[in-house]
């Protein structure tokens, strides 16, 4: 007899608008076995989520088509078509979801210990005074640190880290058979990534749960999972156990994901000439005045750092959420009031003419995290493109800024026809791409690279990072790269700095950092990452 928590066969999901039909998911089928893992992979739009959220029939009901053939048997019993009473007795309670953002998943309007608490009163019946108890034993269970004081705490006043632990505590409150865990660790550092997912096993031992996984990342899956099913276009073309898709794929689509990963960079540039010299940085944020109005407590966030930027070269900057990466960049670009000295080119920006600043600006650019975020919607590509050509080079003639601002896209190896599309008509690989072009089109010295793949599938973050080498060889472009993601700097970088609560804690070449560090919390980051 099979030992099957979960039945998926002929699984089609068609959504309709406007008298049109869109097929989401195409007649997939796969088990998943009591107290095992398995992950669902593949890129944005290959319908993951749509099969995960079918499972709970959480998709809208008035624009969802299933195949007449699609049966999801939860323990035996079909889910497809059963009544409300049945689904609603499984959601939250045998059948549990963390979803990929927490800061909008929980309601801001309501203290943590309250949304856990209301999961326990529905589904368990519990008084409020035994919901409280629970909840606080909860997230003790999922180290939430001083749980008795943190009940009282709104979302905004916890890390990611802490929300996403937030998350798992409410959805394990009923103990459930099934945890469905979409993209849980998307926007997390490593470390509280490698945590999270530590807890996630010790729990999943614990209750006995099986987890169905969704993720675009191959890292986590080799480390997490018993089985995956990779996803293409709705369609499951490949599955199989960790180790055979990962030792042996079949799938030519399995075999570019595979390769989606970034390797370490060949040859390190080794050019001497400093762009960028900055020493004794120091970063204060004021917490607090006085009953007088004087200034009483400060932020220490970036302390008496030291870096140095080469020309031709990237600059690797890692550290998690709170080490002062950000601070620090925002001092260099001369946007945040800083002590110390930051040198540019041979010139003390922190003493710059109004005219020296903009010709300062103009060498110094930046491609944003989110390039969806940092486009104006309202704004044509071309006009997104050549917007600082607007302030660096008014006296350029429209043919002229049009020239140049179709020669931006063709250096991004973007069509020309995106001169006149608007930013939501393109992917997101093609919206980073736009933002490239703004950056280099000022034809700067020195480029801000802020987490520029991150919210990337891998294959597209793959040809963003290859577009992003070949452009610093051809143009002889400096970076600065911010990442959490360590592959993404071993990739790209040459130097690296590792920053640790507002301090450099080590640097030098990305080959040594990598394959020999020597302090411990660089050696906590590699540990956290590896493949």
């Amino acid at each position: 007899m099979n030992n099957y928590l979960l039945e998926i066969n002929n699984l089609s999901v068609e959504f309709t608008s406007k008298g049109k039909a869109f097929k989401a998911v195409n007649n997939i089928s796969f088990t998943l076995e009591k107290g095992k893992t398995m992950s669902l992979v593949g890129e944005s739009g290959s319908g993951k989520s749509v099969s995960a959220l079918s499972i709970l029939q959480l998709l809208p009901s008035g624009s969802t088509i299933y195949g007449k053939d699609t049966s999801i048997r939860f323990e035996k019993t079909e889910i497809v078509g059963s009544n409300k009473k049945f689904v609603t007795s499984l959601r939250g309670n045998r059948i549990s979801m963390i979803f990929q953002e927490p800061m909008t998943s929980l309601n801001p309007y309501q203290r943590v210990g309250t949304q856990i608490d209301e999961t326990l009163i529905i589904h368990k019946g519990l008084t409020k005074k035994e919901a409280r108890k629970k909840t606080i034993s909860l997230m003790s269970k999922v180290k939430i640190p001083d749980p008795a004081s943190k009940v009282k705490a709104y979302p905004h006043q916890l890390s990611g880290g802490q929300r996403q632990r937030i998350m798992i505590a409410m959805a394990l409150a009923n103990e459930p058979e099934l945890l469905i865990a979409d993209e849980p660790t998307t926007a997390l550092d490593v470390t509280v990534e490698k945590t999270l997912l530590e807890l996630l096993s010790e729990l999943q031992k614990e209750f006995g749960m099986s987890i169905l996984f969704i993720t675009h990342d191959l890292n986590i899956v080799k480390k997490f999972s018993d089985d995956v099913c990779v996803m293409k276009s709705g369609e499951i073309v490949e599955s199989g156990s960790v180790q055979d898709i990962f030792s042996n794929p079949t799938h030519s689509y399995t075999k570019k994901l595979l390769d989606s990963i970034p390797k370490e960079k060949d040859i390190l540039n080794t050019n001497e000439g400093v762009l960028l010299k900055a020493s004794e940085v120091d970063v204060n944020y004021l917490l607090t005045k006085n009953i007088f109005g004087k200034d009483k407590k400060y932020l220490n966030a970036v302390k008496k750092v030291n870096i140095e930027i080469n020309v031709g070269c990237t600059t690797g900057l890692v550290g998690e959420s709170g080490s002062g990466k950000s601070s620090l960049a925002r001092a260099l670009l001369g946007i945040e009031e800083a002590n110390g000295s930051i040198n540019f080119d041979g010139i003390d920006i922190k003493n710059l003419a109004t005219k020296d600043k903009r010709d300062f600006k103009k060498d110094f650019q930046i491609v944003f995290q989110d390039p969806f975020g940092s486009l104006s919607p309202r704004m044509t590509i071309g006009e997104i493109v050549g917007e600082g050509l607007r302030v660096h080079a008014p006296k350029l003639s429209k043919s002229k800024r049009e020239d140049k601002i179709m020669s931006a896209l063709r250096e991004v190896e973007l069509e020309e026809d995106s001169f006149s599309r608007f930013p939501h008509e393109l992917s997101g690989g093609q919206r980073q791409r736009v933002a490239i072009a703004r950056a280099i089109i000022l034809e700067p010295k020195l480029i801000l690279l802020d987490e520029p793949t991150s919210a990337l599938d891998v294959s597209i973050q793959m040809q963003v990072l290859n577009l992003l080498k070949r452009l610093q060889e051809k143009l002889s472009l400096s970076y600065l790269c911010i990442s959490h993601d360590l592959r993404v700097i071993r990739f790209l970088a040459d130097e690296v700095y590792v920053m640790k609560d507002g301090l450099i804690v080590e640097s030098g070449s990305s080959k040594d950092i990598f394959e020999n560090p020597s302090h411990e919390y660089t050696k906590e980051l590699l540990e956290a990452s590896v493949a």
